[in-house]
């Protein structure tokens, strides 16, 4: 009996610019999800535009306060009424505002509706109104407008997101939240173009033999090879263009990369592709020139007397009868037409 120890290599650690899944939510099959958290630069955009949508609610508020102050009588409008009415106010624009947004807009205010972020429990689940008024009161105090301490609160505050793994403010841990972006941190890019030096080679390639699908993987590949790493990205790139040599001929000219390789034959197969469809319209607009030519609106219908239909016999035509007055009455009336028969 033999015993076999086997020890697992840990994977290499990813670079920070190469990992998008940094907010280290976990789902219920241990698989880690793709989210990103927000860090200081996008969270500062976000104050910055809930600052502006503030500044709106309390003028509109301010305006409101006004028109109530004026419809009370003048005996019991005093300063401490209107200071009790002002700090109300202001606790509704600091605090009201990001509880009631974050609670009826899934963890979201108006700056994180237009940065693209969104406010989770540390575990990925939606937060609660406890955990909403926690941070905004924590906000208030020590971060932003920061009653307690203000440049000093604001420097522990930066301090903190700068070096939190996860780019949590005081708020955040003090009630177990997070701030995540909820869109994804892909780039769009378009396929690379092929090299203008191998397009001569590629004029002169035999494509009967590359297929559907694997020119849809090699078209995948290209879309998608900025967001691959290496080695990963190096031998998937040698392992489809070992498949595309071996069913085009002739094969390339000079070394290079493969993705230029794929890049080449793709364009020469769109470029086949355009002028088959363009040669097929050509004849079907010689054959059929009605299926090409512009439709034409059809004649407005116009009411036609009704003809008798080709092979029938046309009724009779109705008898003029003679009138004959009424020896009663003194009026004419009409004959019988048996009468007149007989």
């Amino acid at each position: 009996m033999f015993t076999v120890r086997v020890r697992a290599q840990p994977p290499a650690p990813a670079r920070a610019a190469d990992r998008w899944a940094d907010a280290g939510l976990v789902s219920g099959e241990a698989v880690e999800l793709d989210i990103r958290a927000a860090r200081l630069g996008s969270r500062v955009l976000a104050l910055l535009i809930d600052l502006l949508a503030q500044v709106v609610v309390a003028a509109m508020l301010s305006a409101g306060l006004s028109l109530l102050l004026l419809a009370l009588p003048v005996a019991i409008v005093d300063a401490a009424l209107a200071g009790a009415l002002q700090t109300v106010l202001l606790v509704l624009v600091l605090v009201g505002y990001p509880v009631l947004m974050e609670r009826f807009a899934g963890g979201r205010t108006v700056g994180k509706l237009a940065v693209g972020l969104r406010v989770v429990r540390a575990d990925g689940g939606p937060i609660g109104v406890g955990q909403s008024l926690t941070r905004a009161l924590v906000g208030v105090a020590v971060e932003w407008p920061g009653l307690v301490l203000p440049l000093l609160s604001w420097v522990a505050s930066v301090t903190v997101m700068l070096t939190d793994p996860r780019g949590r403010r005081l708020g955040d841990l003090v009630a177990g939240t997070m701030v995540v972006h909820t869109r994804g941190a892909a780039v769009w890019r378009p396929v690379p173009l092929a090299v203008p030096a191998l397009l001569g080679w590629a004029h002169t390639l035999d494509l009967t033999r590359l297929d559907d699908g694997l020119a849809l993987a090699a078209r995948q590949y290209l879309g998608r090879v900025h967001q691959l790493v290496e080695p990963e990205r190096a031998r998937l790139g040698r392992a489809l263009w070992a498949e595309v040599a071996g069913v085009i001929s002739p094969p390339p000219p000079w070394a290079a990369p493969e993705s230029v390789y794929l890049a080449a034959v793709l364009a020469e197969r769109h470029r086949r592709a355009v002028d088959r469809l363009r040669r097929t319209r050509g004849v079907t607009a010689a054959l059929w020139p009605e299926l090409t030519a512009s439709p034409v609106a059809p004649p407005p219908a116009t009411t036609t007397p009704a003809t008798t239909p080709t092979g029938l016999r046309p009724a009779a035509p109705a008898l003029a009868l003679p009138i004959q007055p009424d020896p009663v009455r003194g009026q004419p009336a009409p004959v019988d037409a048996e009468h007149l028969a007989g």
